[in-house]
């Protein structure tokens, strides 16, 4: 992935100087990789396609970028939070971005758990997510779903792909919003693309629901100009009249790991911070 300098102006918005180049497949692992990809969008879209997204919300201008230079979006008028700025962690030596051409598993090798996005200024986060070690256990996370059964089948689906890692972290916004974030680890980008996303995404509302959201809808407010280069995204949010609070759920699909990011809060879950902390994840995994 080619790589572009970013300005900022001085109210603080990021302003795109360049555009991302497209990678150019070798032949042989390549033309397989070429494939699963392919196989991947056609899923993932599908989602996306069944409703075009309006997109007339505020837009984040997201481009390429270097490794290490991951600007976090600066506190403005229209919501967003401050989050601190952001650096991609050091990828082991020797051992090639999720995105490279010699990368043909889409295999993340830097520390996962420094891969998730810390919390914004103000924000109490849930130490209960952390852990001692940085790693959730995985039925910690089974119980963000409702319902036994969606928990058993779930957690069956993890056991066979071969979960190796679960990182998270979670925090709560002085406004009450409660914001939670599950990397999950695979052994290949096809496991992911294969088999978690299509078991996750359906093509109106996820397979799996959050504990709180009575319902989902495909996320119409996303602004397509927000997503990221190499980052398959499908978001969903719960429809008014709400319960005790809207349940709003993004997932991510970066080469071997599996992102979910869950936001919820008594009266509505705003636009803008939802999507920029979507869009803030998905740059730390691009």
């Amino acid at each position: 992935m080619s790589s572009e300098t970013e300005s900022r102006t001085e109210d603080g918005a990021d302003r795109s100087d360049g555009a991302a180049g497209a990678a150019v497949l070798p032949s042989g692992s390549g033309e397989r990789r070429e494939r699963r990809v392919w196989r991947a969008v056609l899923r993932w879209t599908a989602a996306v396609t069944v409703f075009a997204a309006a997109g007339t919300a505020t837009a984040y201008q997201i481009t390429g970028m270097t490794r290490t230079d991951v600007p976090g979006l600066a506190t403005a008028s229209d919501g967003r939070w401050a989050y601190p700025e952001l650096t991609r962690p050091p990828l082991p030596s020797g051992s090639p971005g999720p995105f490279a051409e010699d990368n043909p598993a889409g295999a993340q090798h830097a520390d996962l758990r420094a891969l998730v996005l810390p919390a914004p200024a103000g924000a109490v986060e849930d130490k209960a997510l952390r852990g001692d070690d940085g790693w959730l256990p995985t039925e910690d996370y089974l119980a963000v779903y409702a319902g036994e059964a969606d928990r058993e089948a779930l957690g069956q689906t993890l056991t066979d792909t071969g979960l190796r890692h679960i990182a998270a972290r979670g925090w709560t916004t002085p406004d009450g919003t409660r914001t939670r974030i599950y990397l999950l680890r695979f052994g290949t980008a096809e496991v992911v693309d294969v088999e978690i996303a299509t078991d996750a995404v359906a093509f109106v509302t996820p397979a799996y629901q959050p504990v709180g959201a009575h319902e989902s809808e495909y996320d119409e407010s996303f602004p397509e100009r927000a997503r990221v280069p190499d980052i398959e995204r499908v978001a969903y949010a719960e429809p008014a009249p709400y319960g005790a609070e809207q349940v709003r759920q993004a997932y991510l699909a970066a080469g071997n790991v599996y992102a979910v990011i869950v936001q919820s809060r008594a009266g509505g879950v705003a636009d803008v911070p939802f999507h920029q902390t979507v869009v803030l994840q998905s740059q730390l995994l691009g």
